[in-house]
């Protein structure tokens, strides 16, 4: 079976190890997008910016936009298969003081945002 998306055809993407290594469900995402590789790109883009804002902001958050950014990001995470964002995020939610978590979601955010750039080189 030949693989469409975006995240399959690019650098990083077919070179990142087995599924569970890689900080994105890539079969989900073009599931999600419909094999569309522009709108892969696009919601990549926004997740990517989403993550970012989120990683400058949270850890200097007060509790209820602590939860707030969390709540944002676990949604948007389980869209595009980012499931160890989401998990994390679903964490710091349910403990907005976890501070393990908050630096969990960190470095899942950087691979994150790593991988991205990756797939589109």
């Amino acid at each position: 079976m030949q693989e469409s998306g975006v995240a399959f055809s690019r650098p990083g993407g077919e070179t990142c190890g087995s599924a569970p290594l890689r900080p994105f469900d890539l079969e989900h995402l073009s599931r999600q997008t419909m094999g569309d590789r522009d709108l892969e790109r696009e919601v990549l883009a926004l997740f990517a910016q989403q993550v970012a804002d989120v990683r400058d902001r949270i850890a200097d958050a007060d509790t209820k936009e602590r939860i707030s950014l969390a709540h944002g990001l676990k949604g948007s995470a389980r869209g595009v298969g980012a499931f160890a964002v989401a998990d994390c995020a679903a964490e710091i939610e349910k403990n907005p003081q976890d501070g393990p978590a908050i630096g969990r979601l960190a470095t899942l955010i950087d691979e994150v945002r790593d991988f991205i750039a990756a797939i589109n080189r």
